[in-house]
């Protein structure tokens, strides 16, 4: 037991003397280093304060000399000019279609909403916060329906050879 108590003492001291012997690290650009020496020849500035966890790893920038060559991929089986403009028609015709669905939604919502009077349900007539949180989440599925029926046009109008959507307008 005596020992145990004596070693107590020496075991803190040597844990103590670890965590003070940290080196000190400079940052130099986008590396690190903690050679002194180097760290003045490049006039790097000195890291205070906090960890510093470096990961080595390969240089892919910034390296001399390194050339960086890629092997061609395997691509995949080409596709006859048919059978693409076939593809590109269902494609479109998908998009037309979800188009349509999202308007059609977009029209049920503002029904709804009725320009920020919906009528009051329930238990809404007593509890007037409820009204105005559905109120704001009526709201908000417009906006969502609105960002979405944008983003279907853009891609239509992507999709098609000349850049306009020919679809069906709000």
């Amino acid at each position: 037991m005596k020992i145990r108590h004596v070693l107590i003492p020496f075991a803190l001291l040597a844990a103590c003397g670890l965590a003070s012997a940290q080196t000190q690290i400079w940052r130099c650009g986008n590396t690190y280093t903690n050679d002194k020496a180097e760290a003045a020849a490049k006039g790097c500035k000195l890291v205070e304060g906090g960890n510093v966890t470096v990961v080595q790893g390969t240089k892919a920038y910034g390296s001399k000399g390194v050339n960086v060559v890629t092997a061609p991929q395997a691509s995949a089986p080409r596709v006859d000019g048919n059978e693409q403009r076939a593809r590109d028609a269902e494609a479109r015709s998908i998009l037309e279609a979800e188009l349509k669905k999202a308007q059609a939604r977009r029209e049920e919502l503002a029904r709804e909403y009725n320009n920020g009077q919906p009528e009051k349900q329930g238990a809404e007539g007593k509890n007037y916060q409820k009204y105005l949180d559905r109120v704001a989440e009526m709201k908000a599925a417009l906006e969502r329906t609105d960002q979405d029926i944008a983003g279907l046009q853009r891609e239509l109008a992507r999709t098609s050879g000349n850049g306009t959507a020919n679809s069906a307008g709000k």
